[in-house]
């Protein structure tokens, strides 16, 4: 296989910092692959009792790159929608919400989100790296770190990617942990897909 069929993969050696910055885009690929292609039956689907569903993964995980790029890391407002919408800790907005929004608003949503997160980690990294102090604050404890910050993330696609693992199988039986070789994204702008930074 070829770079190109699986643009997805981390190096196979590299730096601390390449390595994280390539598991998390790593993951984000597995749950972009898993959510797309859907309409909005598909991104709807609920498993037993639980609200979680392929496009309130979208939506949560757009508000979370948002909040994590702007907020957490540079103190900035994250933006519309979060800023006018009815959030909580709870995270309800997203799951509930999502299932009026039409396929395209919610893959364009993630992509967007993406694709910012993607850029404002660029310059992070060009300007003071990983270990730079983000704005985000631990009660009396100080302030976390960029690479502290970019580890949670990993966390966050870490449970979701296996969420949606189990959302994707119920509605048409995909299955796996990567993508095929050469797999693009059928839905969306597609914006999101990138070369290594």
């Amino acid at each position: 296989m070829t770079e190109d069929e699986c643009w997805w993969e981390p190096p196979m050696a590299g730096t601390d910092e390449e390595h994280l910055v390539a598991a998390l885009d790593r993951l984000r690929v597995t749950f972009r692959w898993k959510a797309d292609g859907l309409d909005s039956a598909g991104l709807n689907t609920r498993i037993g009792a639980s609200a979680l569903t392929l496009g309130g993964l979208l939506k949560h995980l757009a508000r979370v790159e948002d909040i994590t790029f702007a907020w957490k890391i540079r103190g900035e407002s994250p933006g519309e929608p979060w800023v006018s919408a009815p959030l909580d800790d709870s995270d309800a907005w997203e799951f509930t919400s999502c299932a009026e929004d039409s396929p395209e608003y919610l893959y364009g949503l993630w992509d967007d989100a993406v694709t910012r997160s993607r850029a404002s980690l660029g310059a992070i990294l060009r300007d003071g790296g990983l270990d730079r102090p983000a704005h985000w604050q631990w009660p009396g404890g100080g302030r976390f770190s960029v690479r502290r910050i970019v580890y949670d993330l990993v966390e966050e696609y870490g449970r979701h990617a296996g969420h949606a693992d189990l959302l994707r199988e119920t509605v048409d039986g995909r299955v796996g942990e990567d993508p095929p070789a050469g797999w693009r994204p059928v839905s969306g702008s597609g914006a999101w897909t990138w070369t290594a930074s």
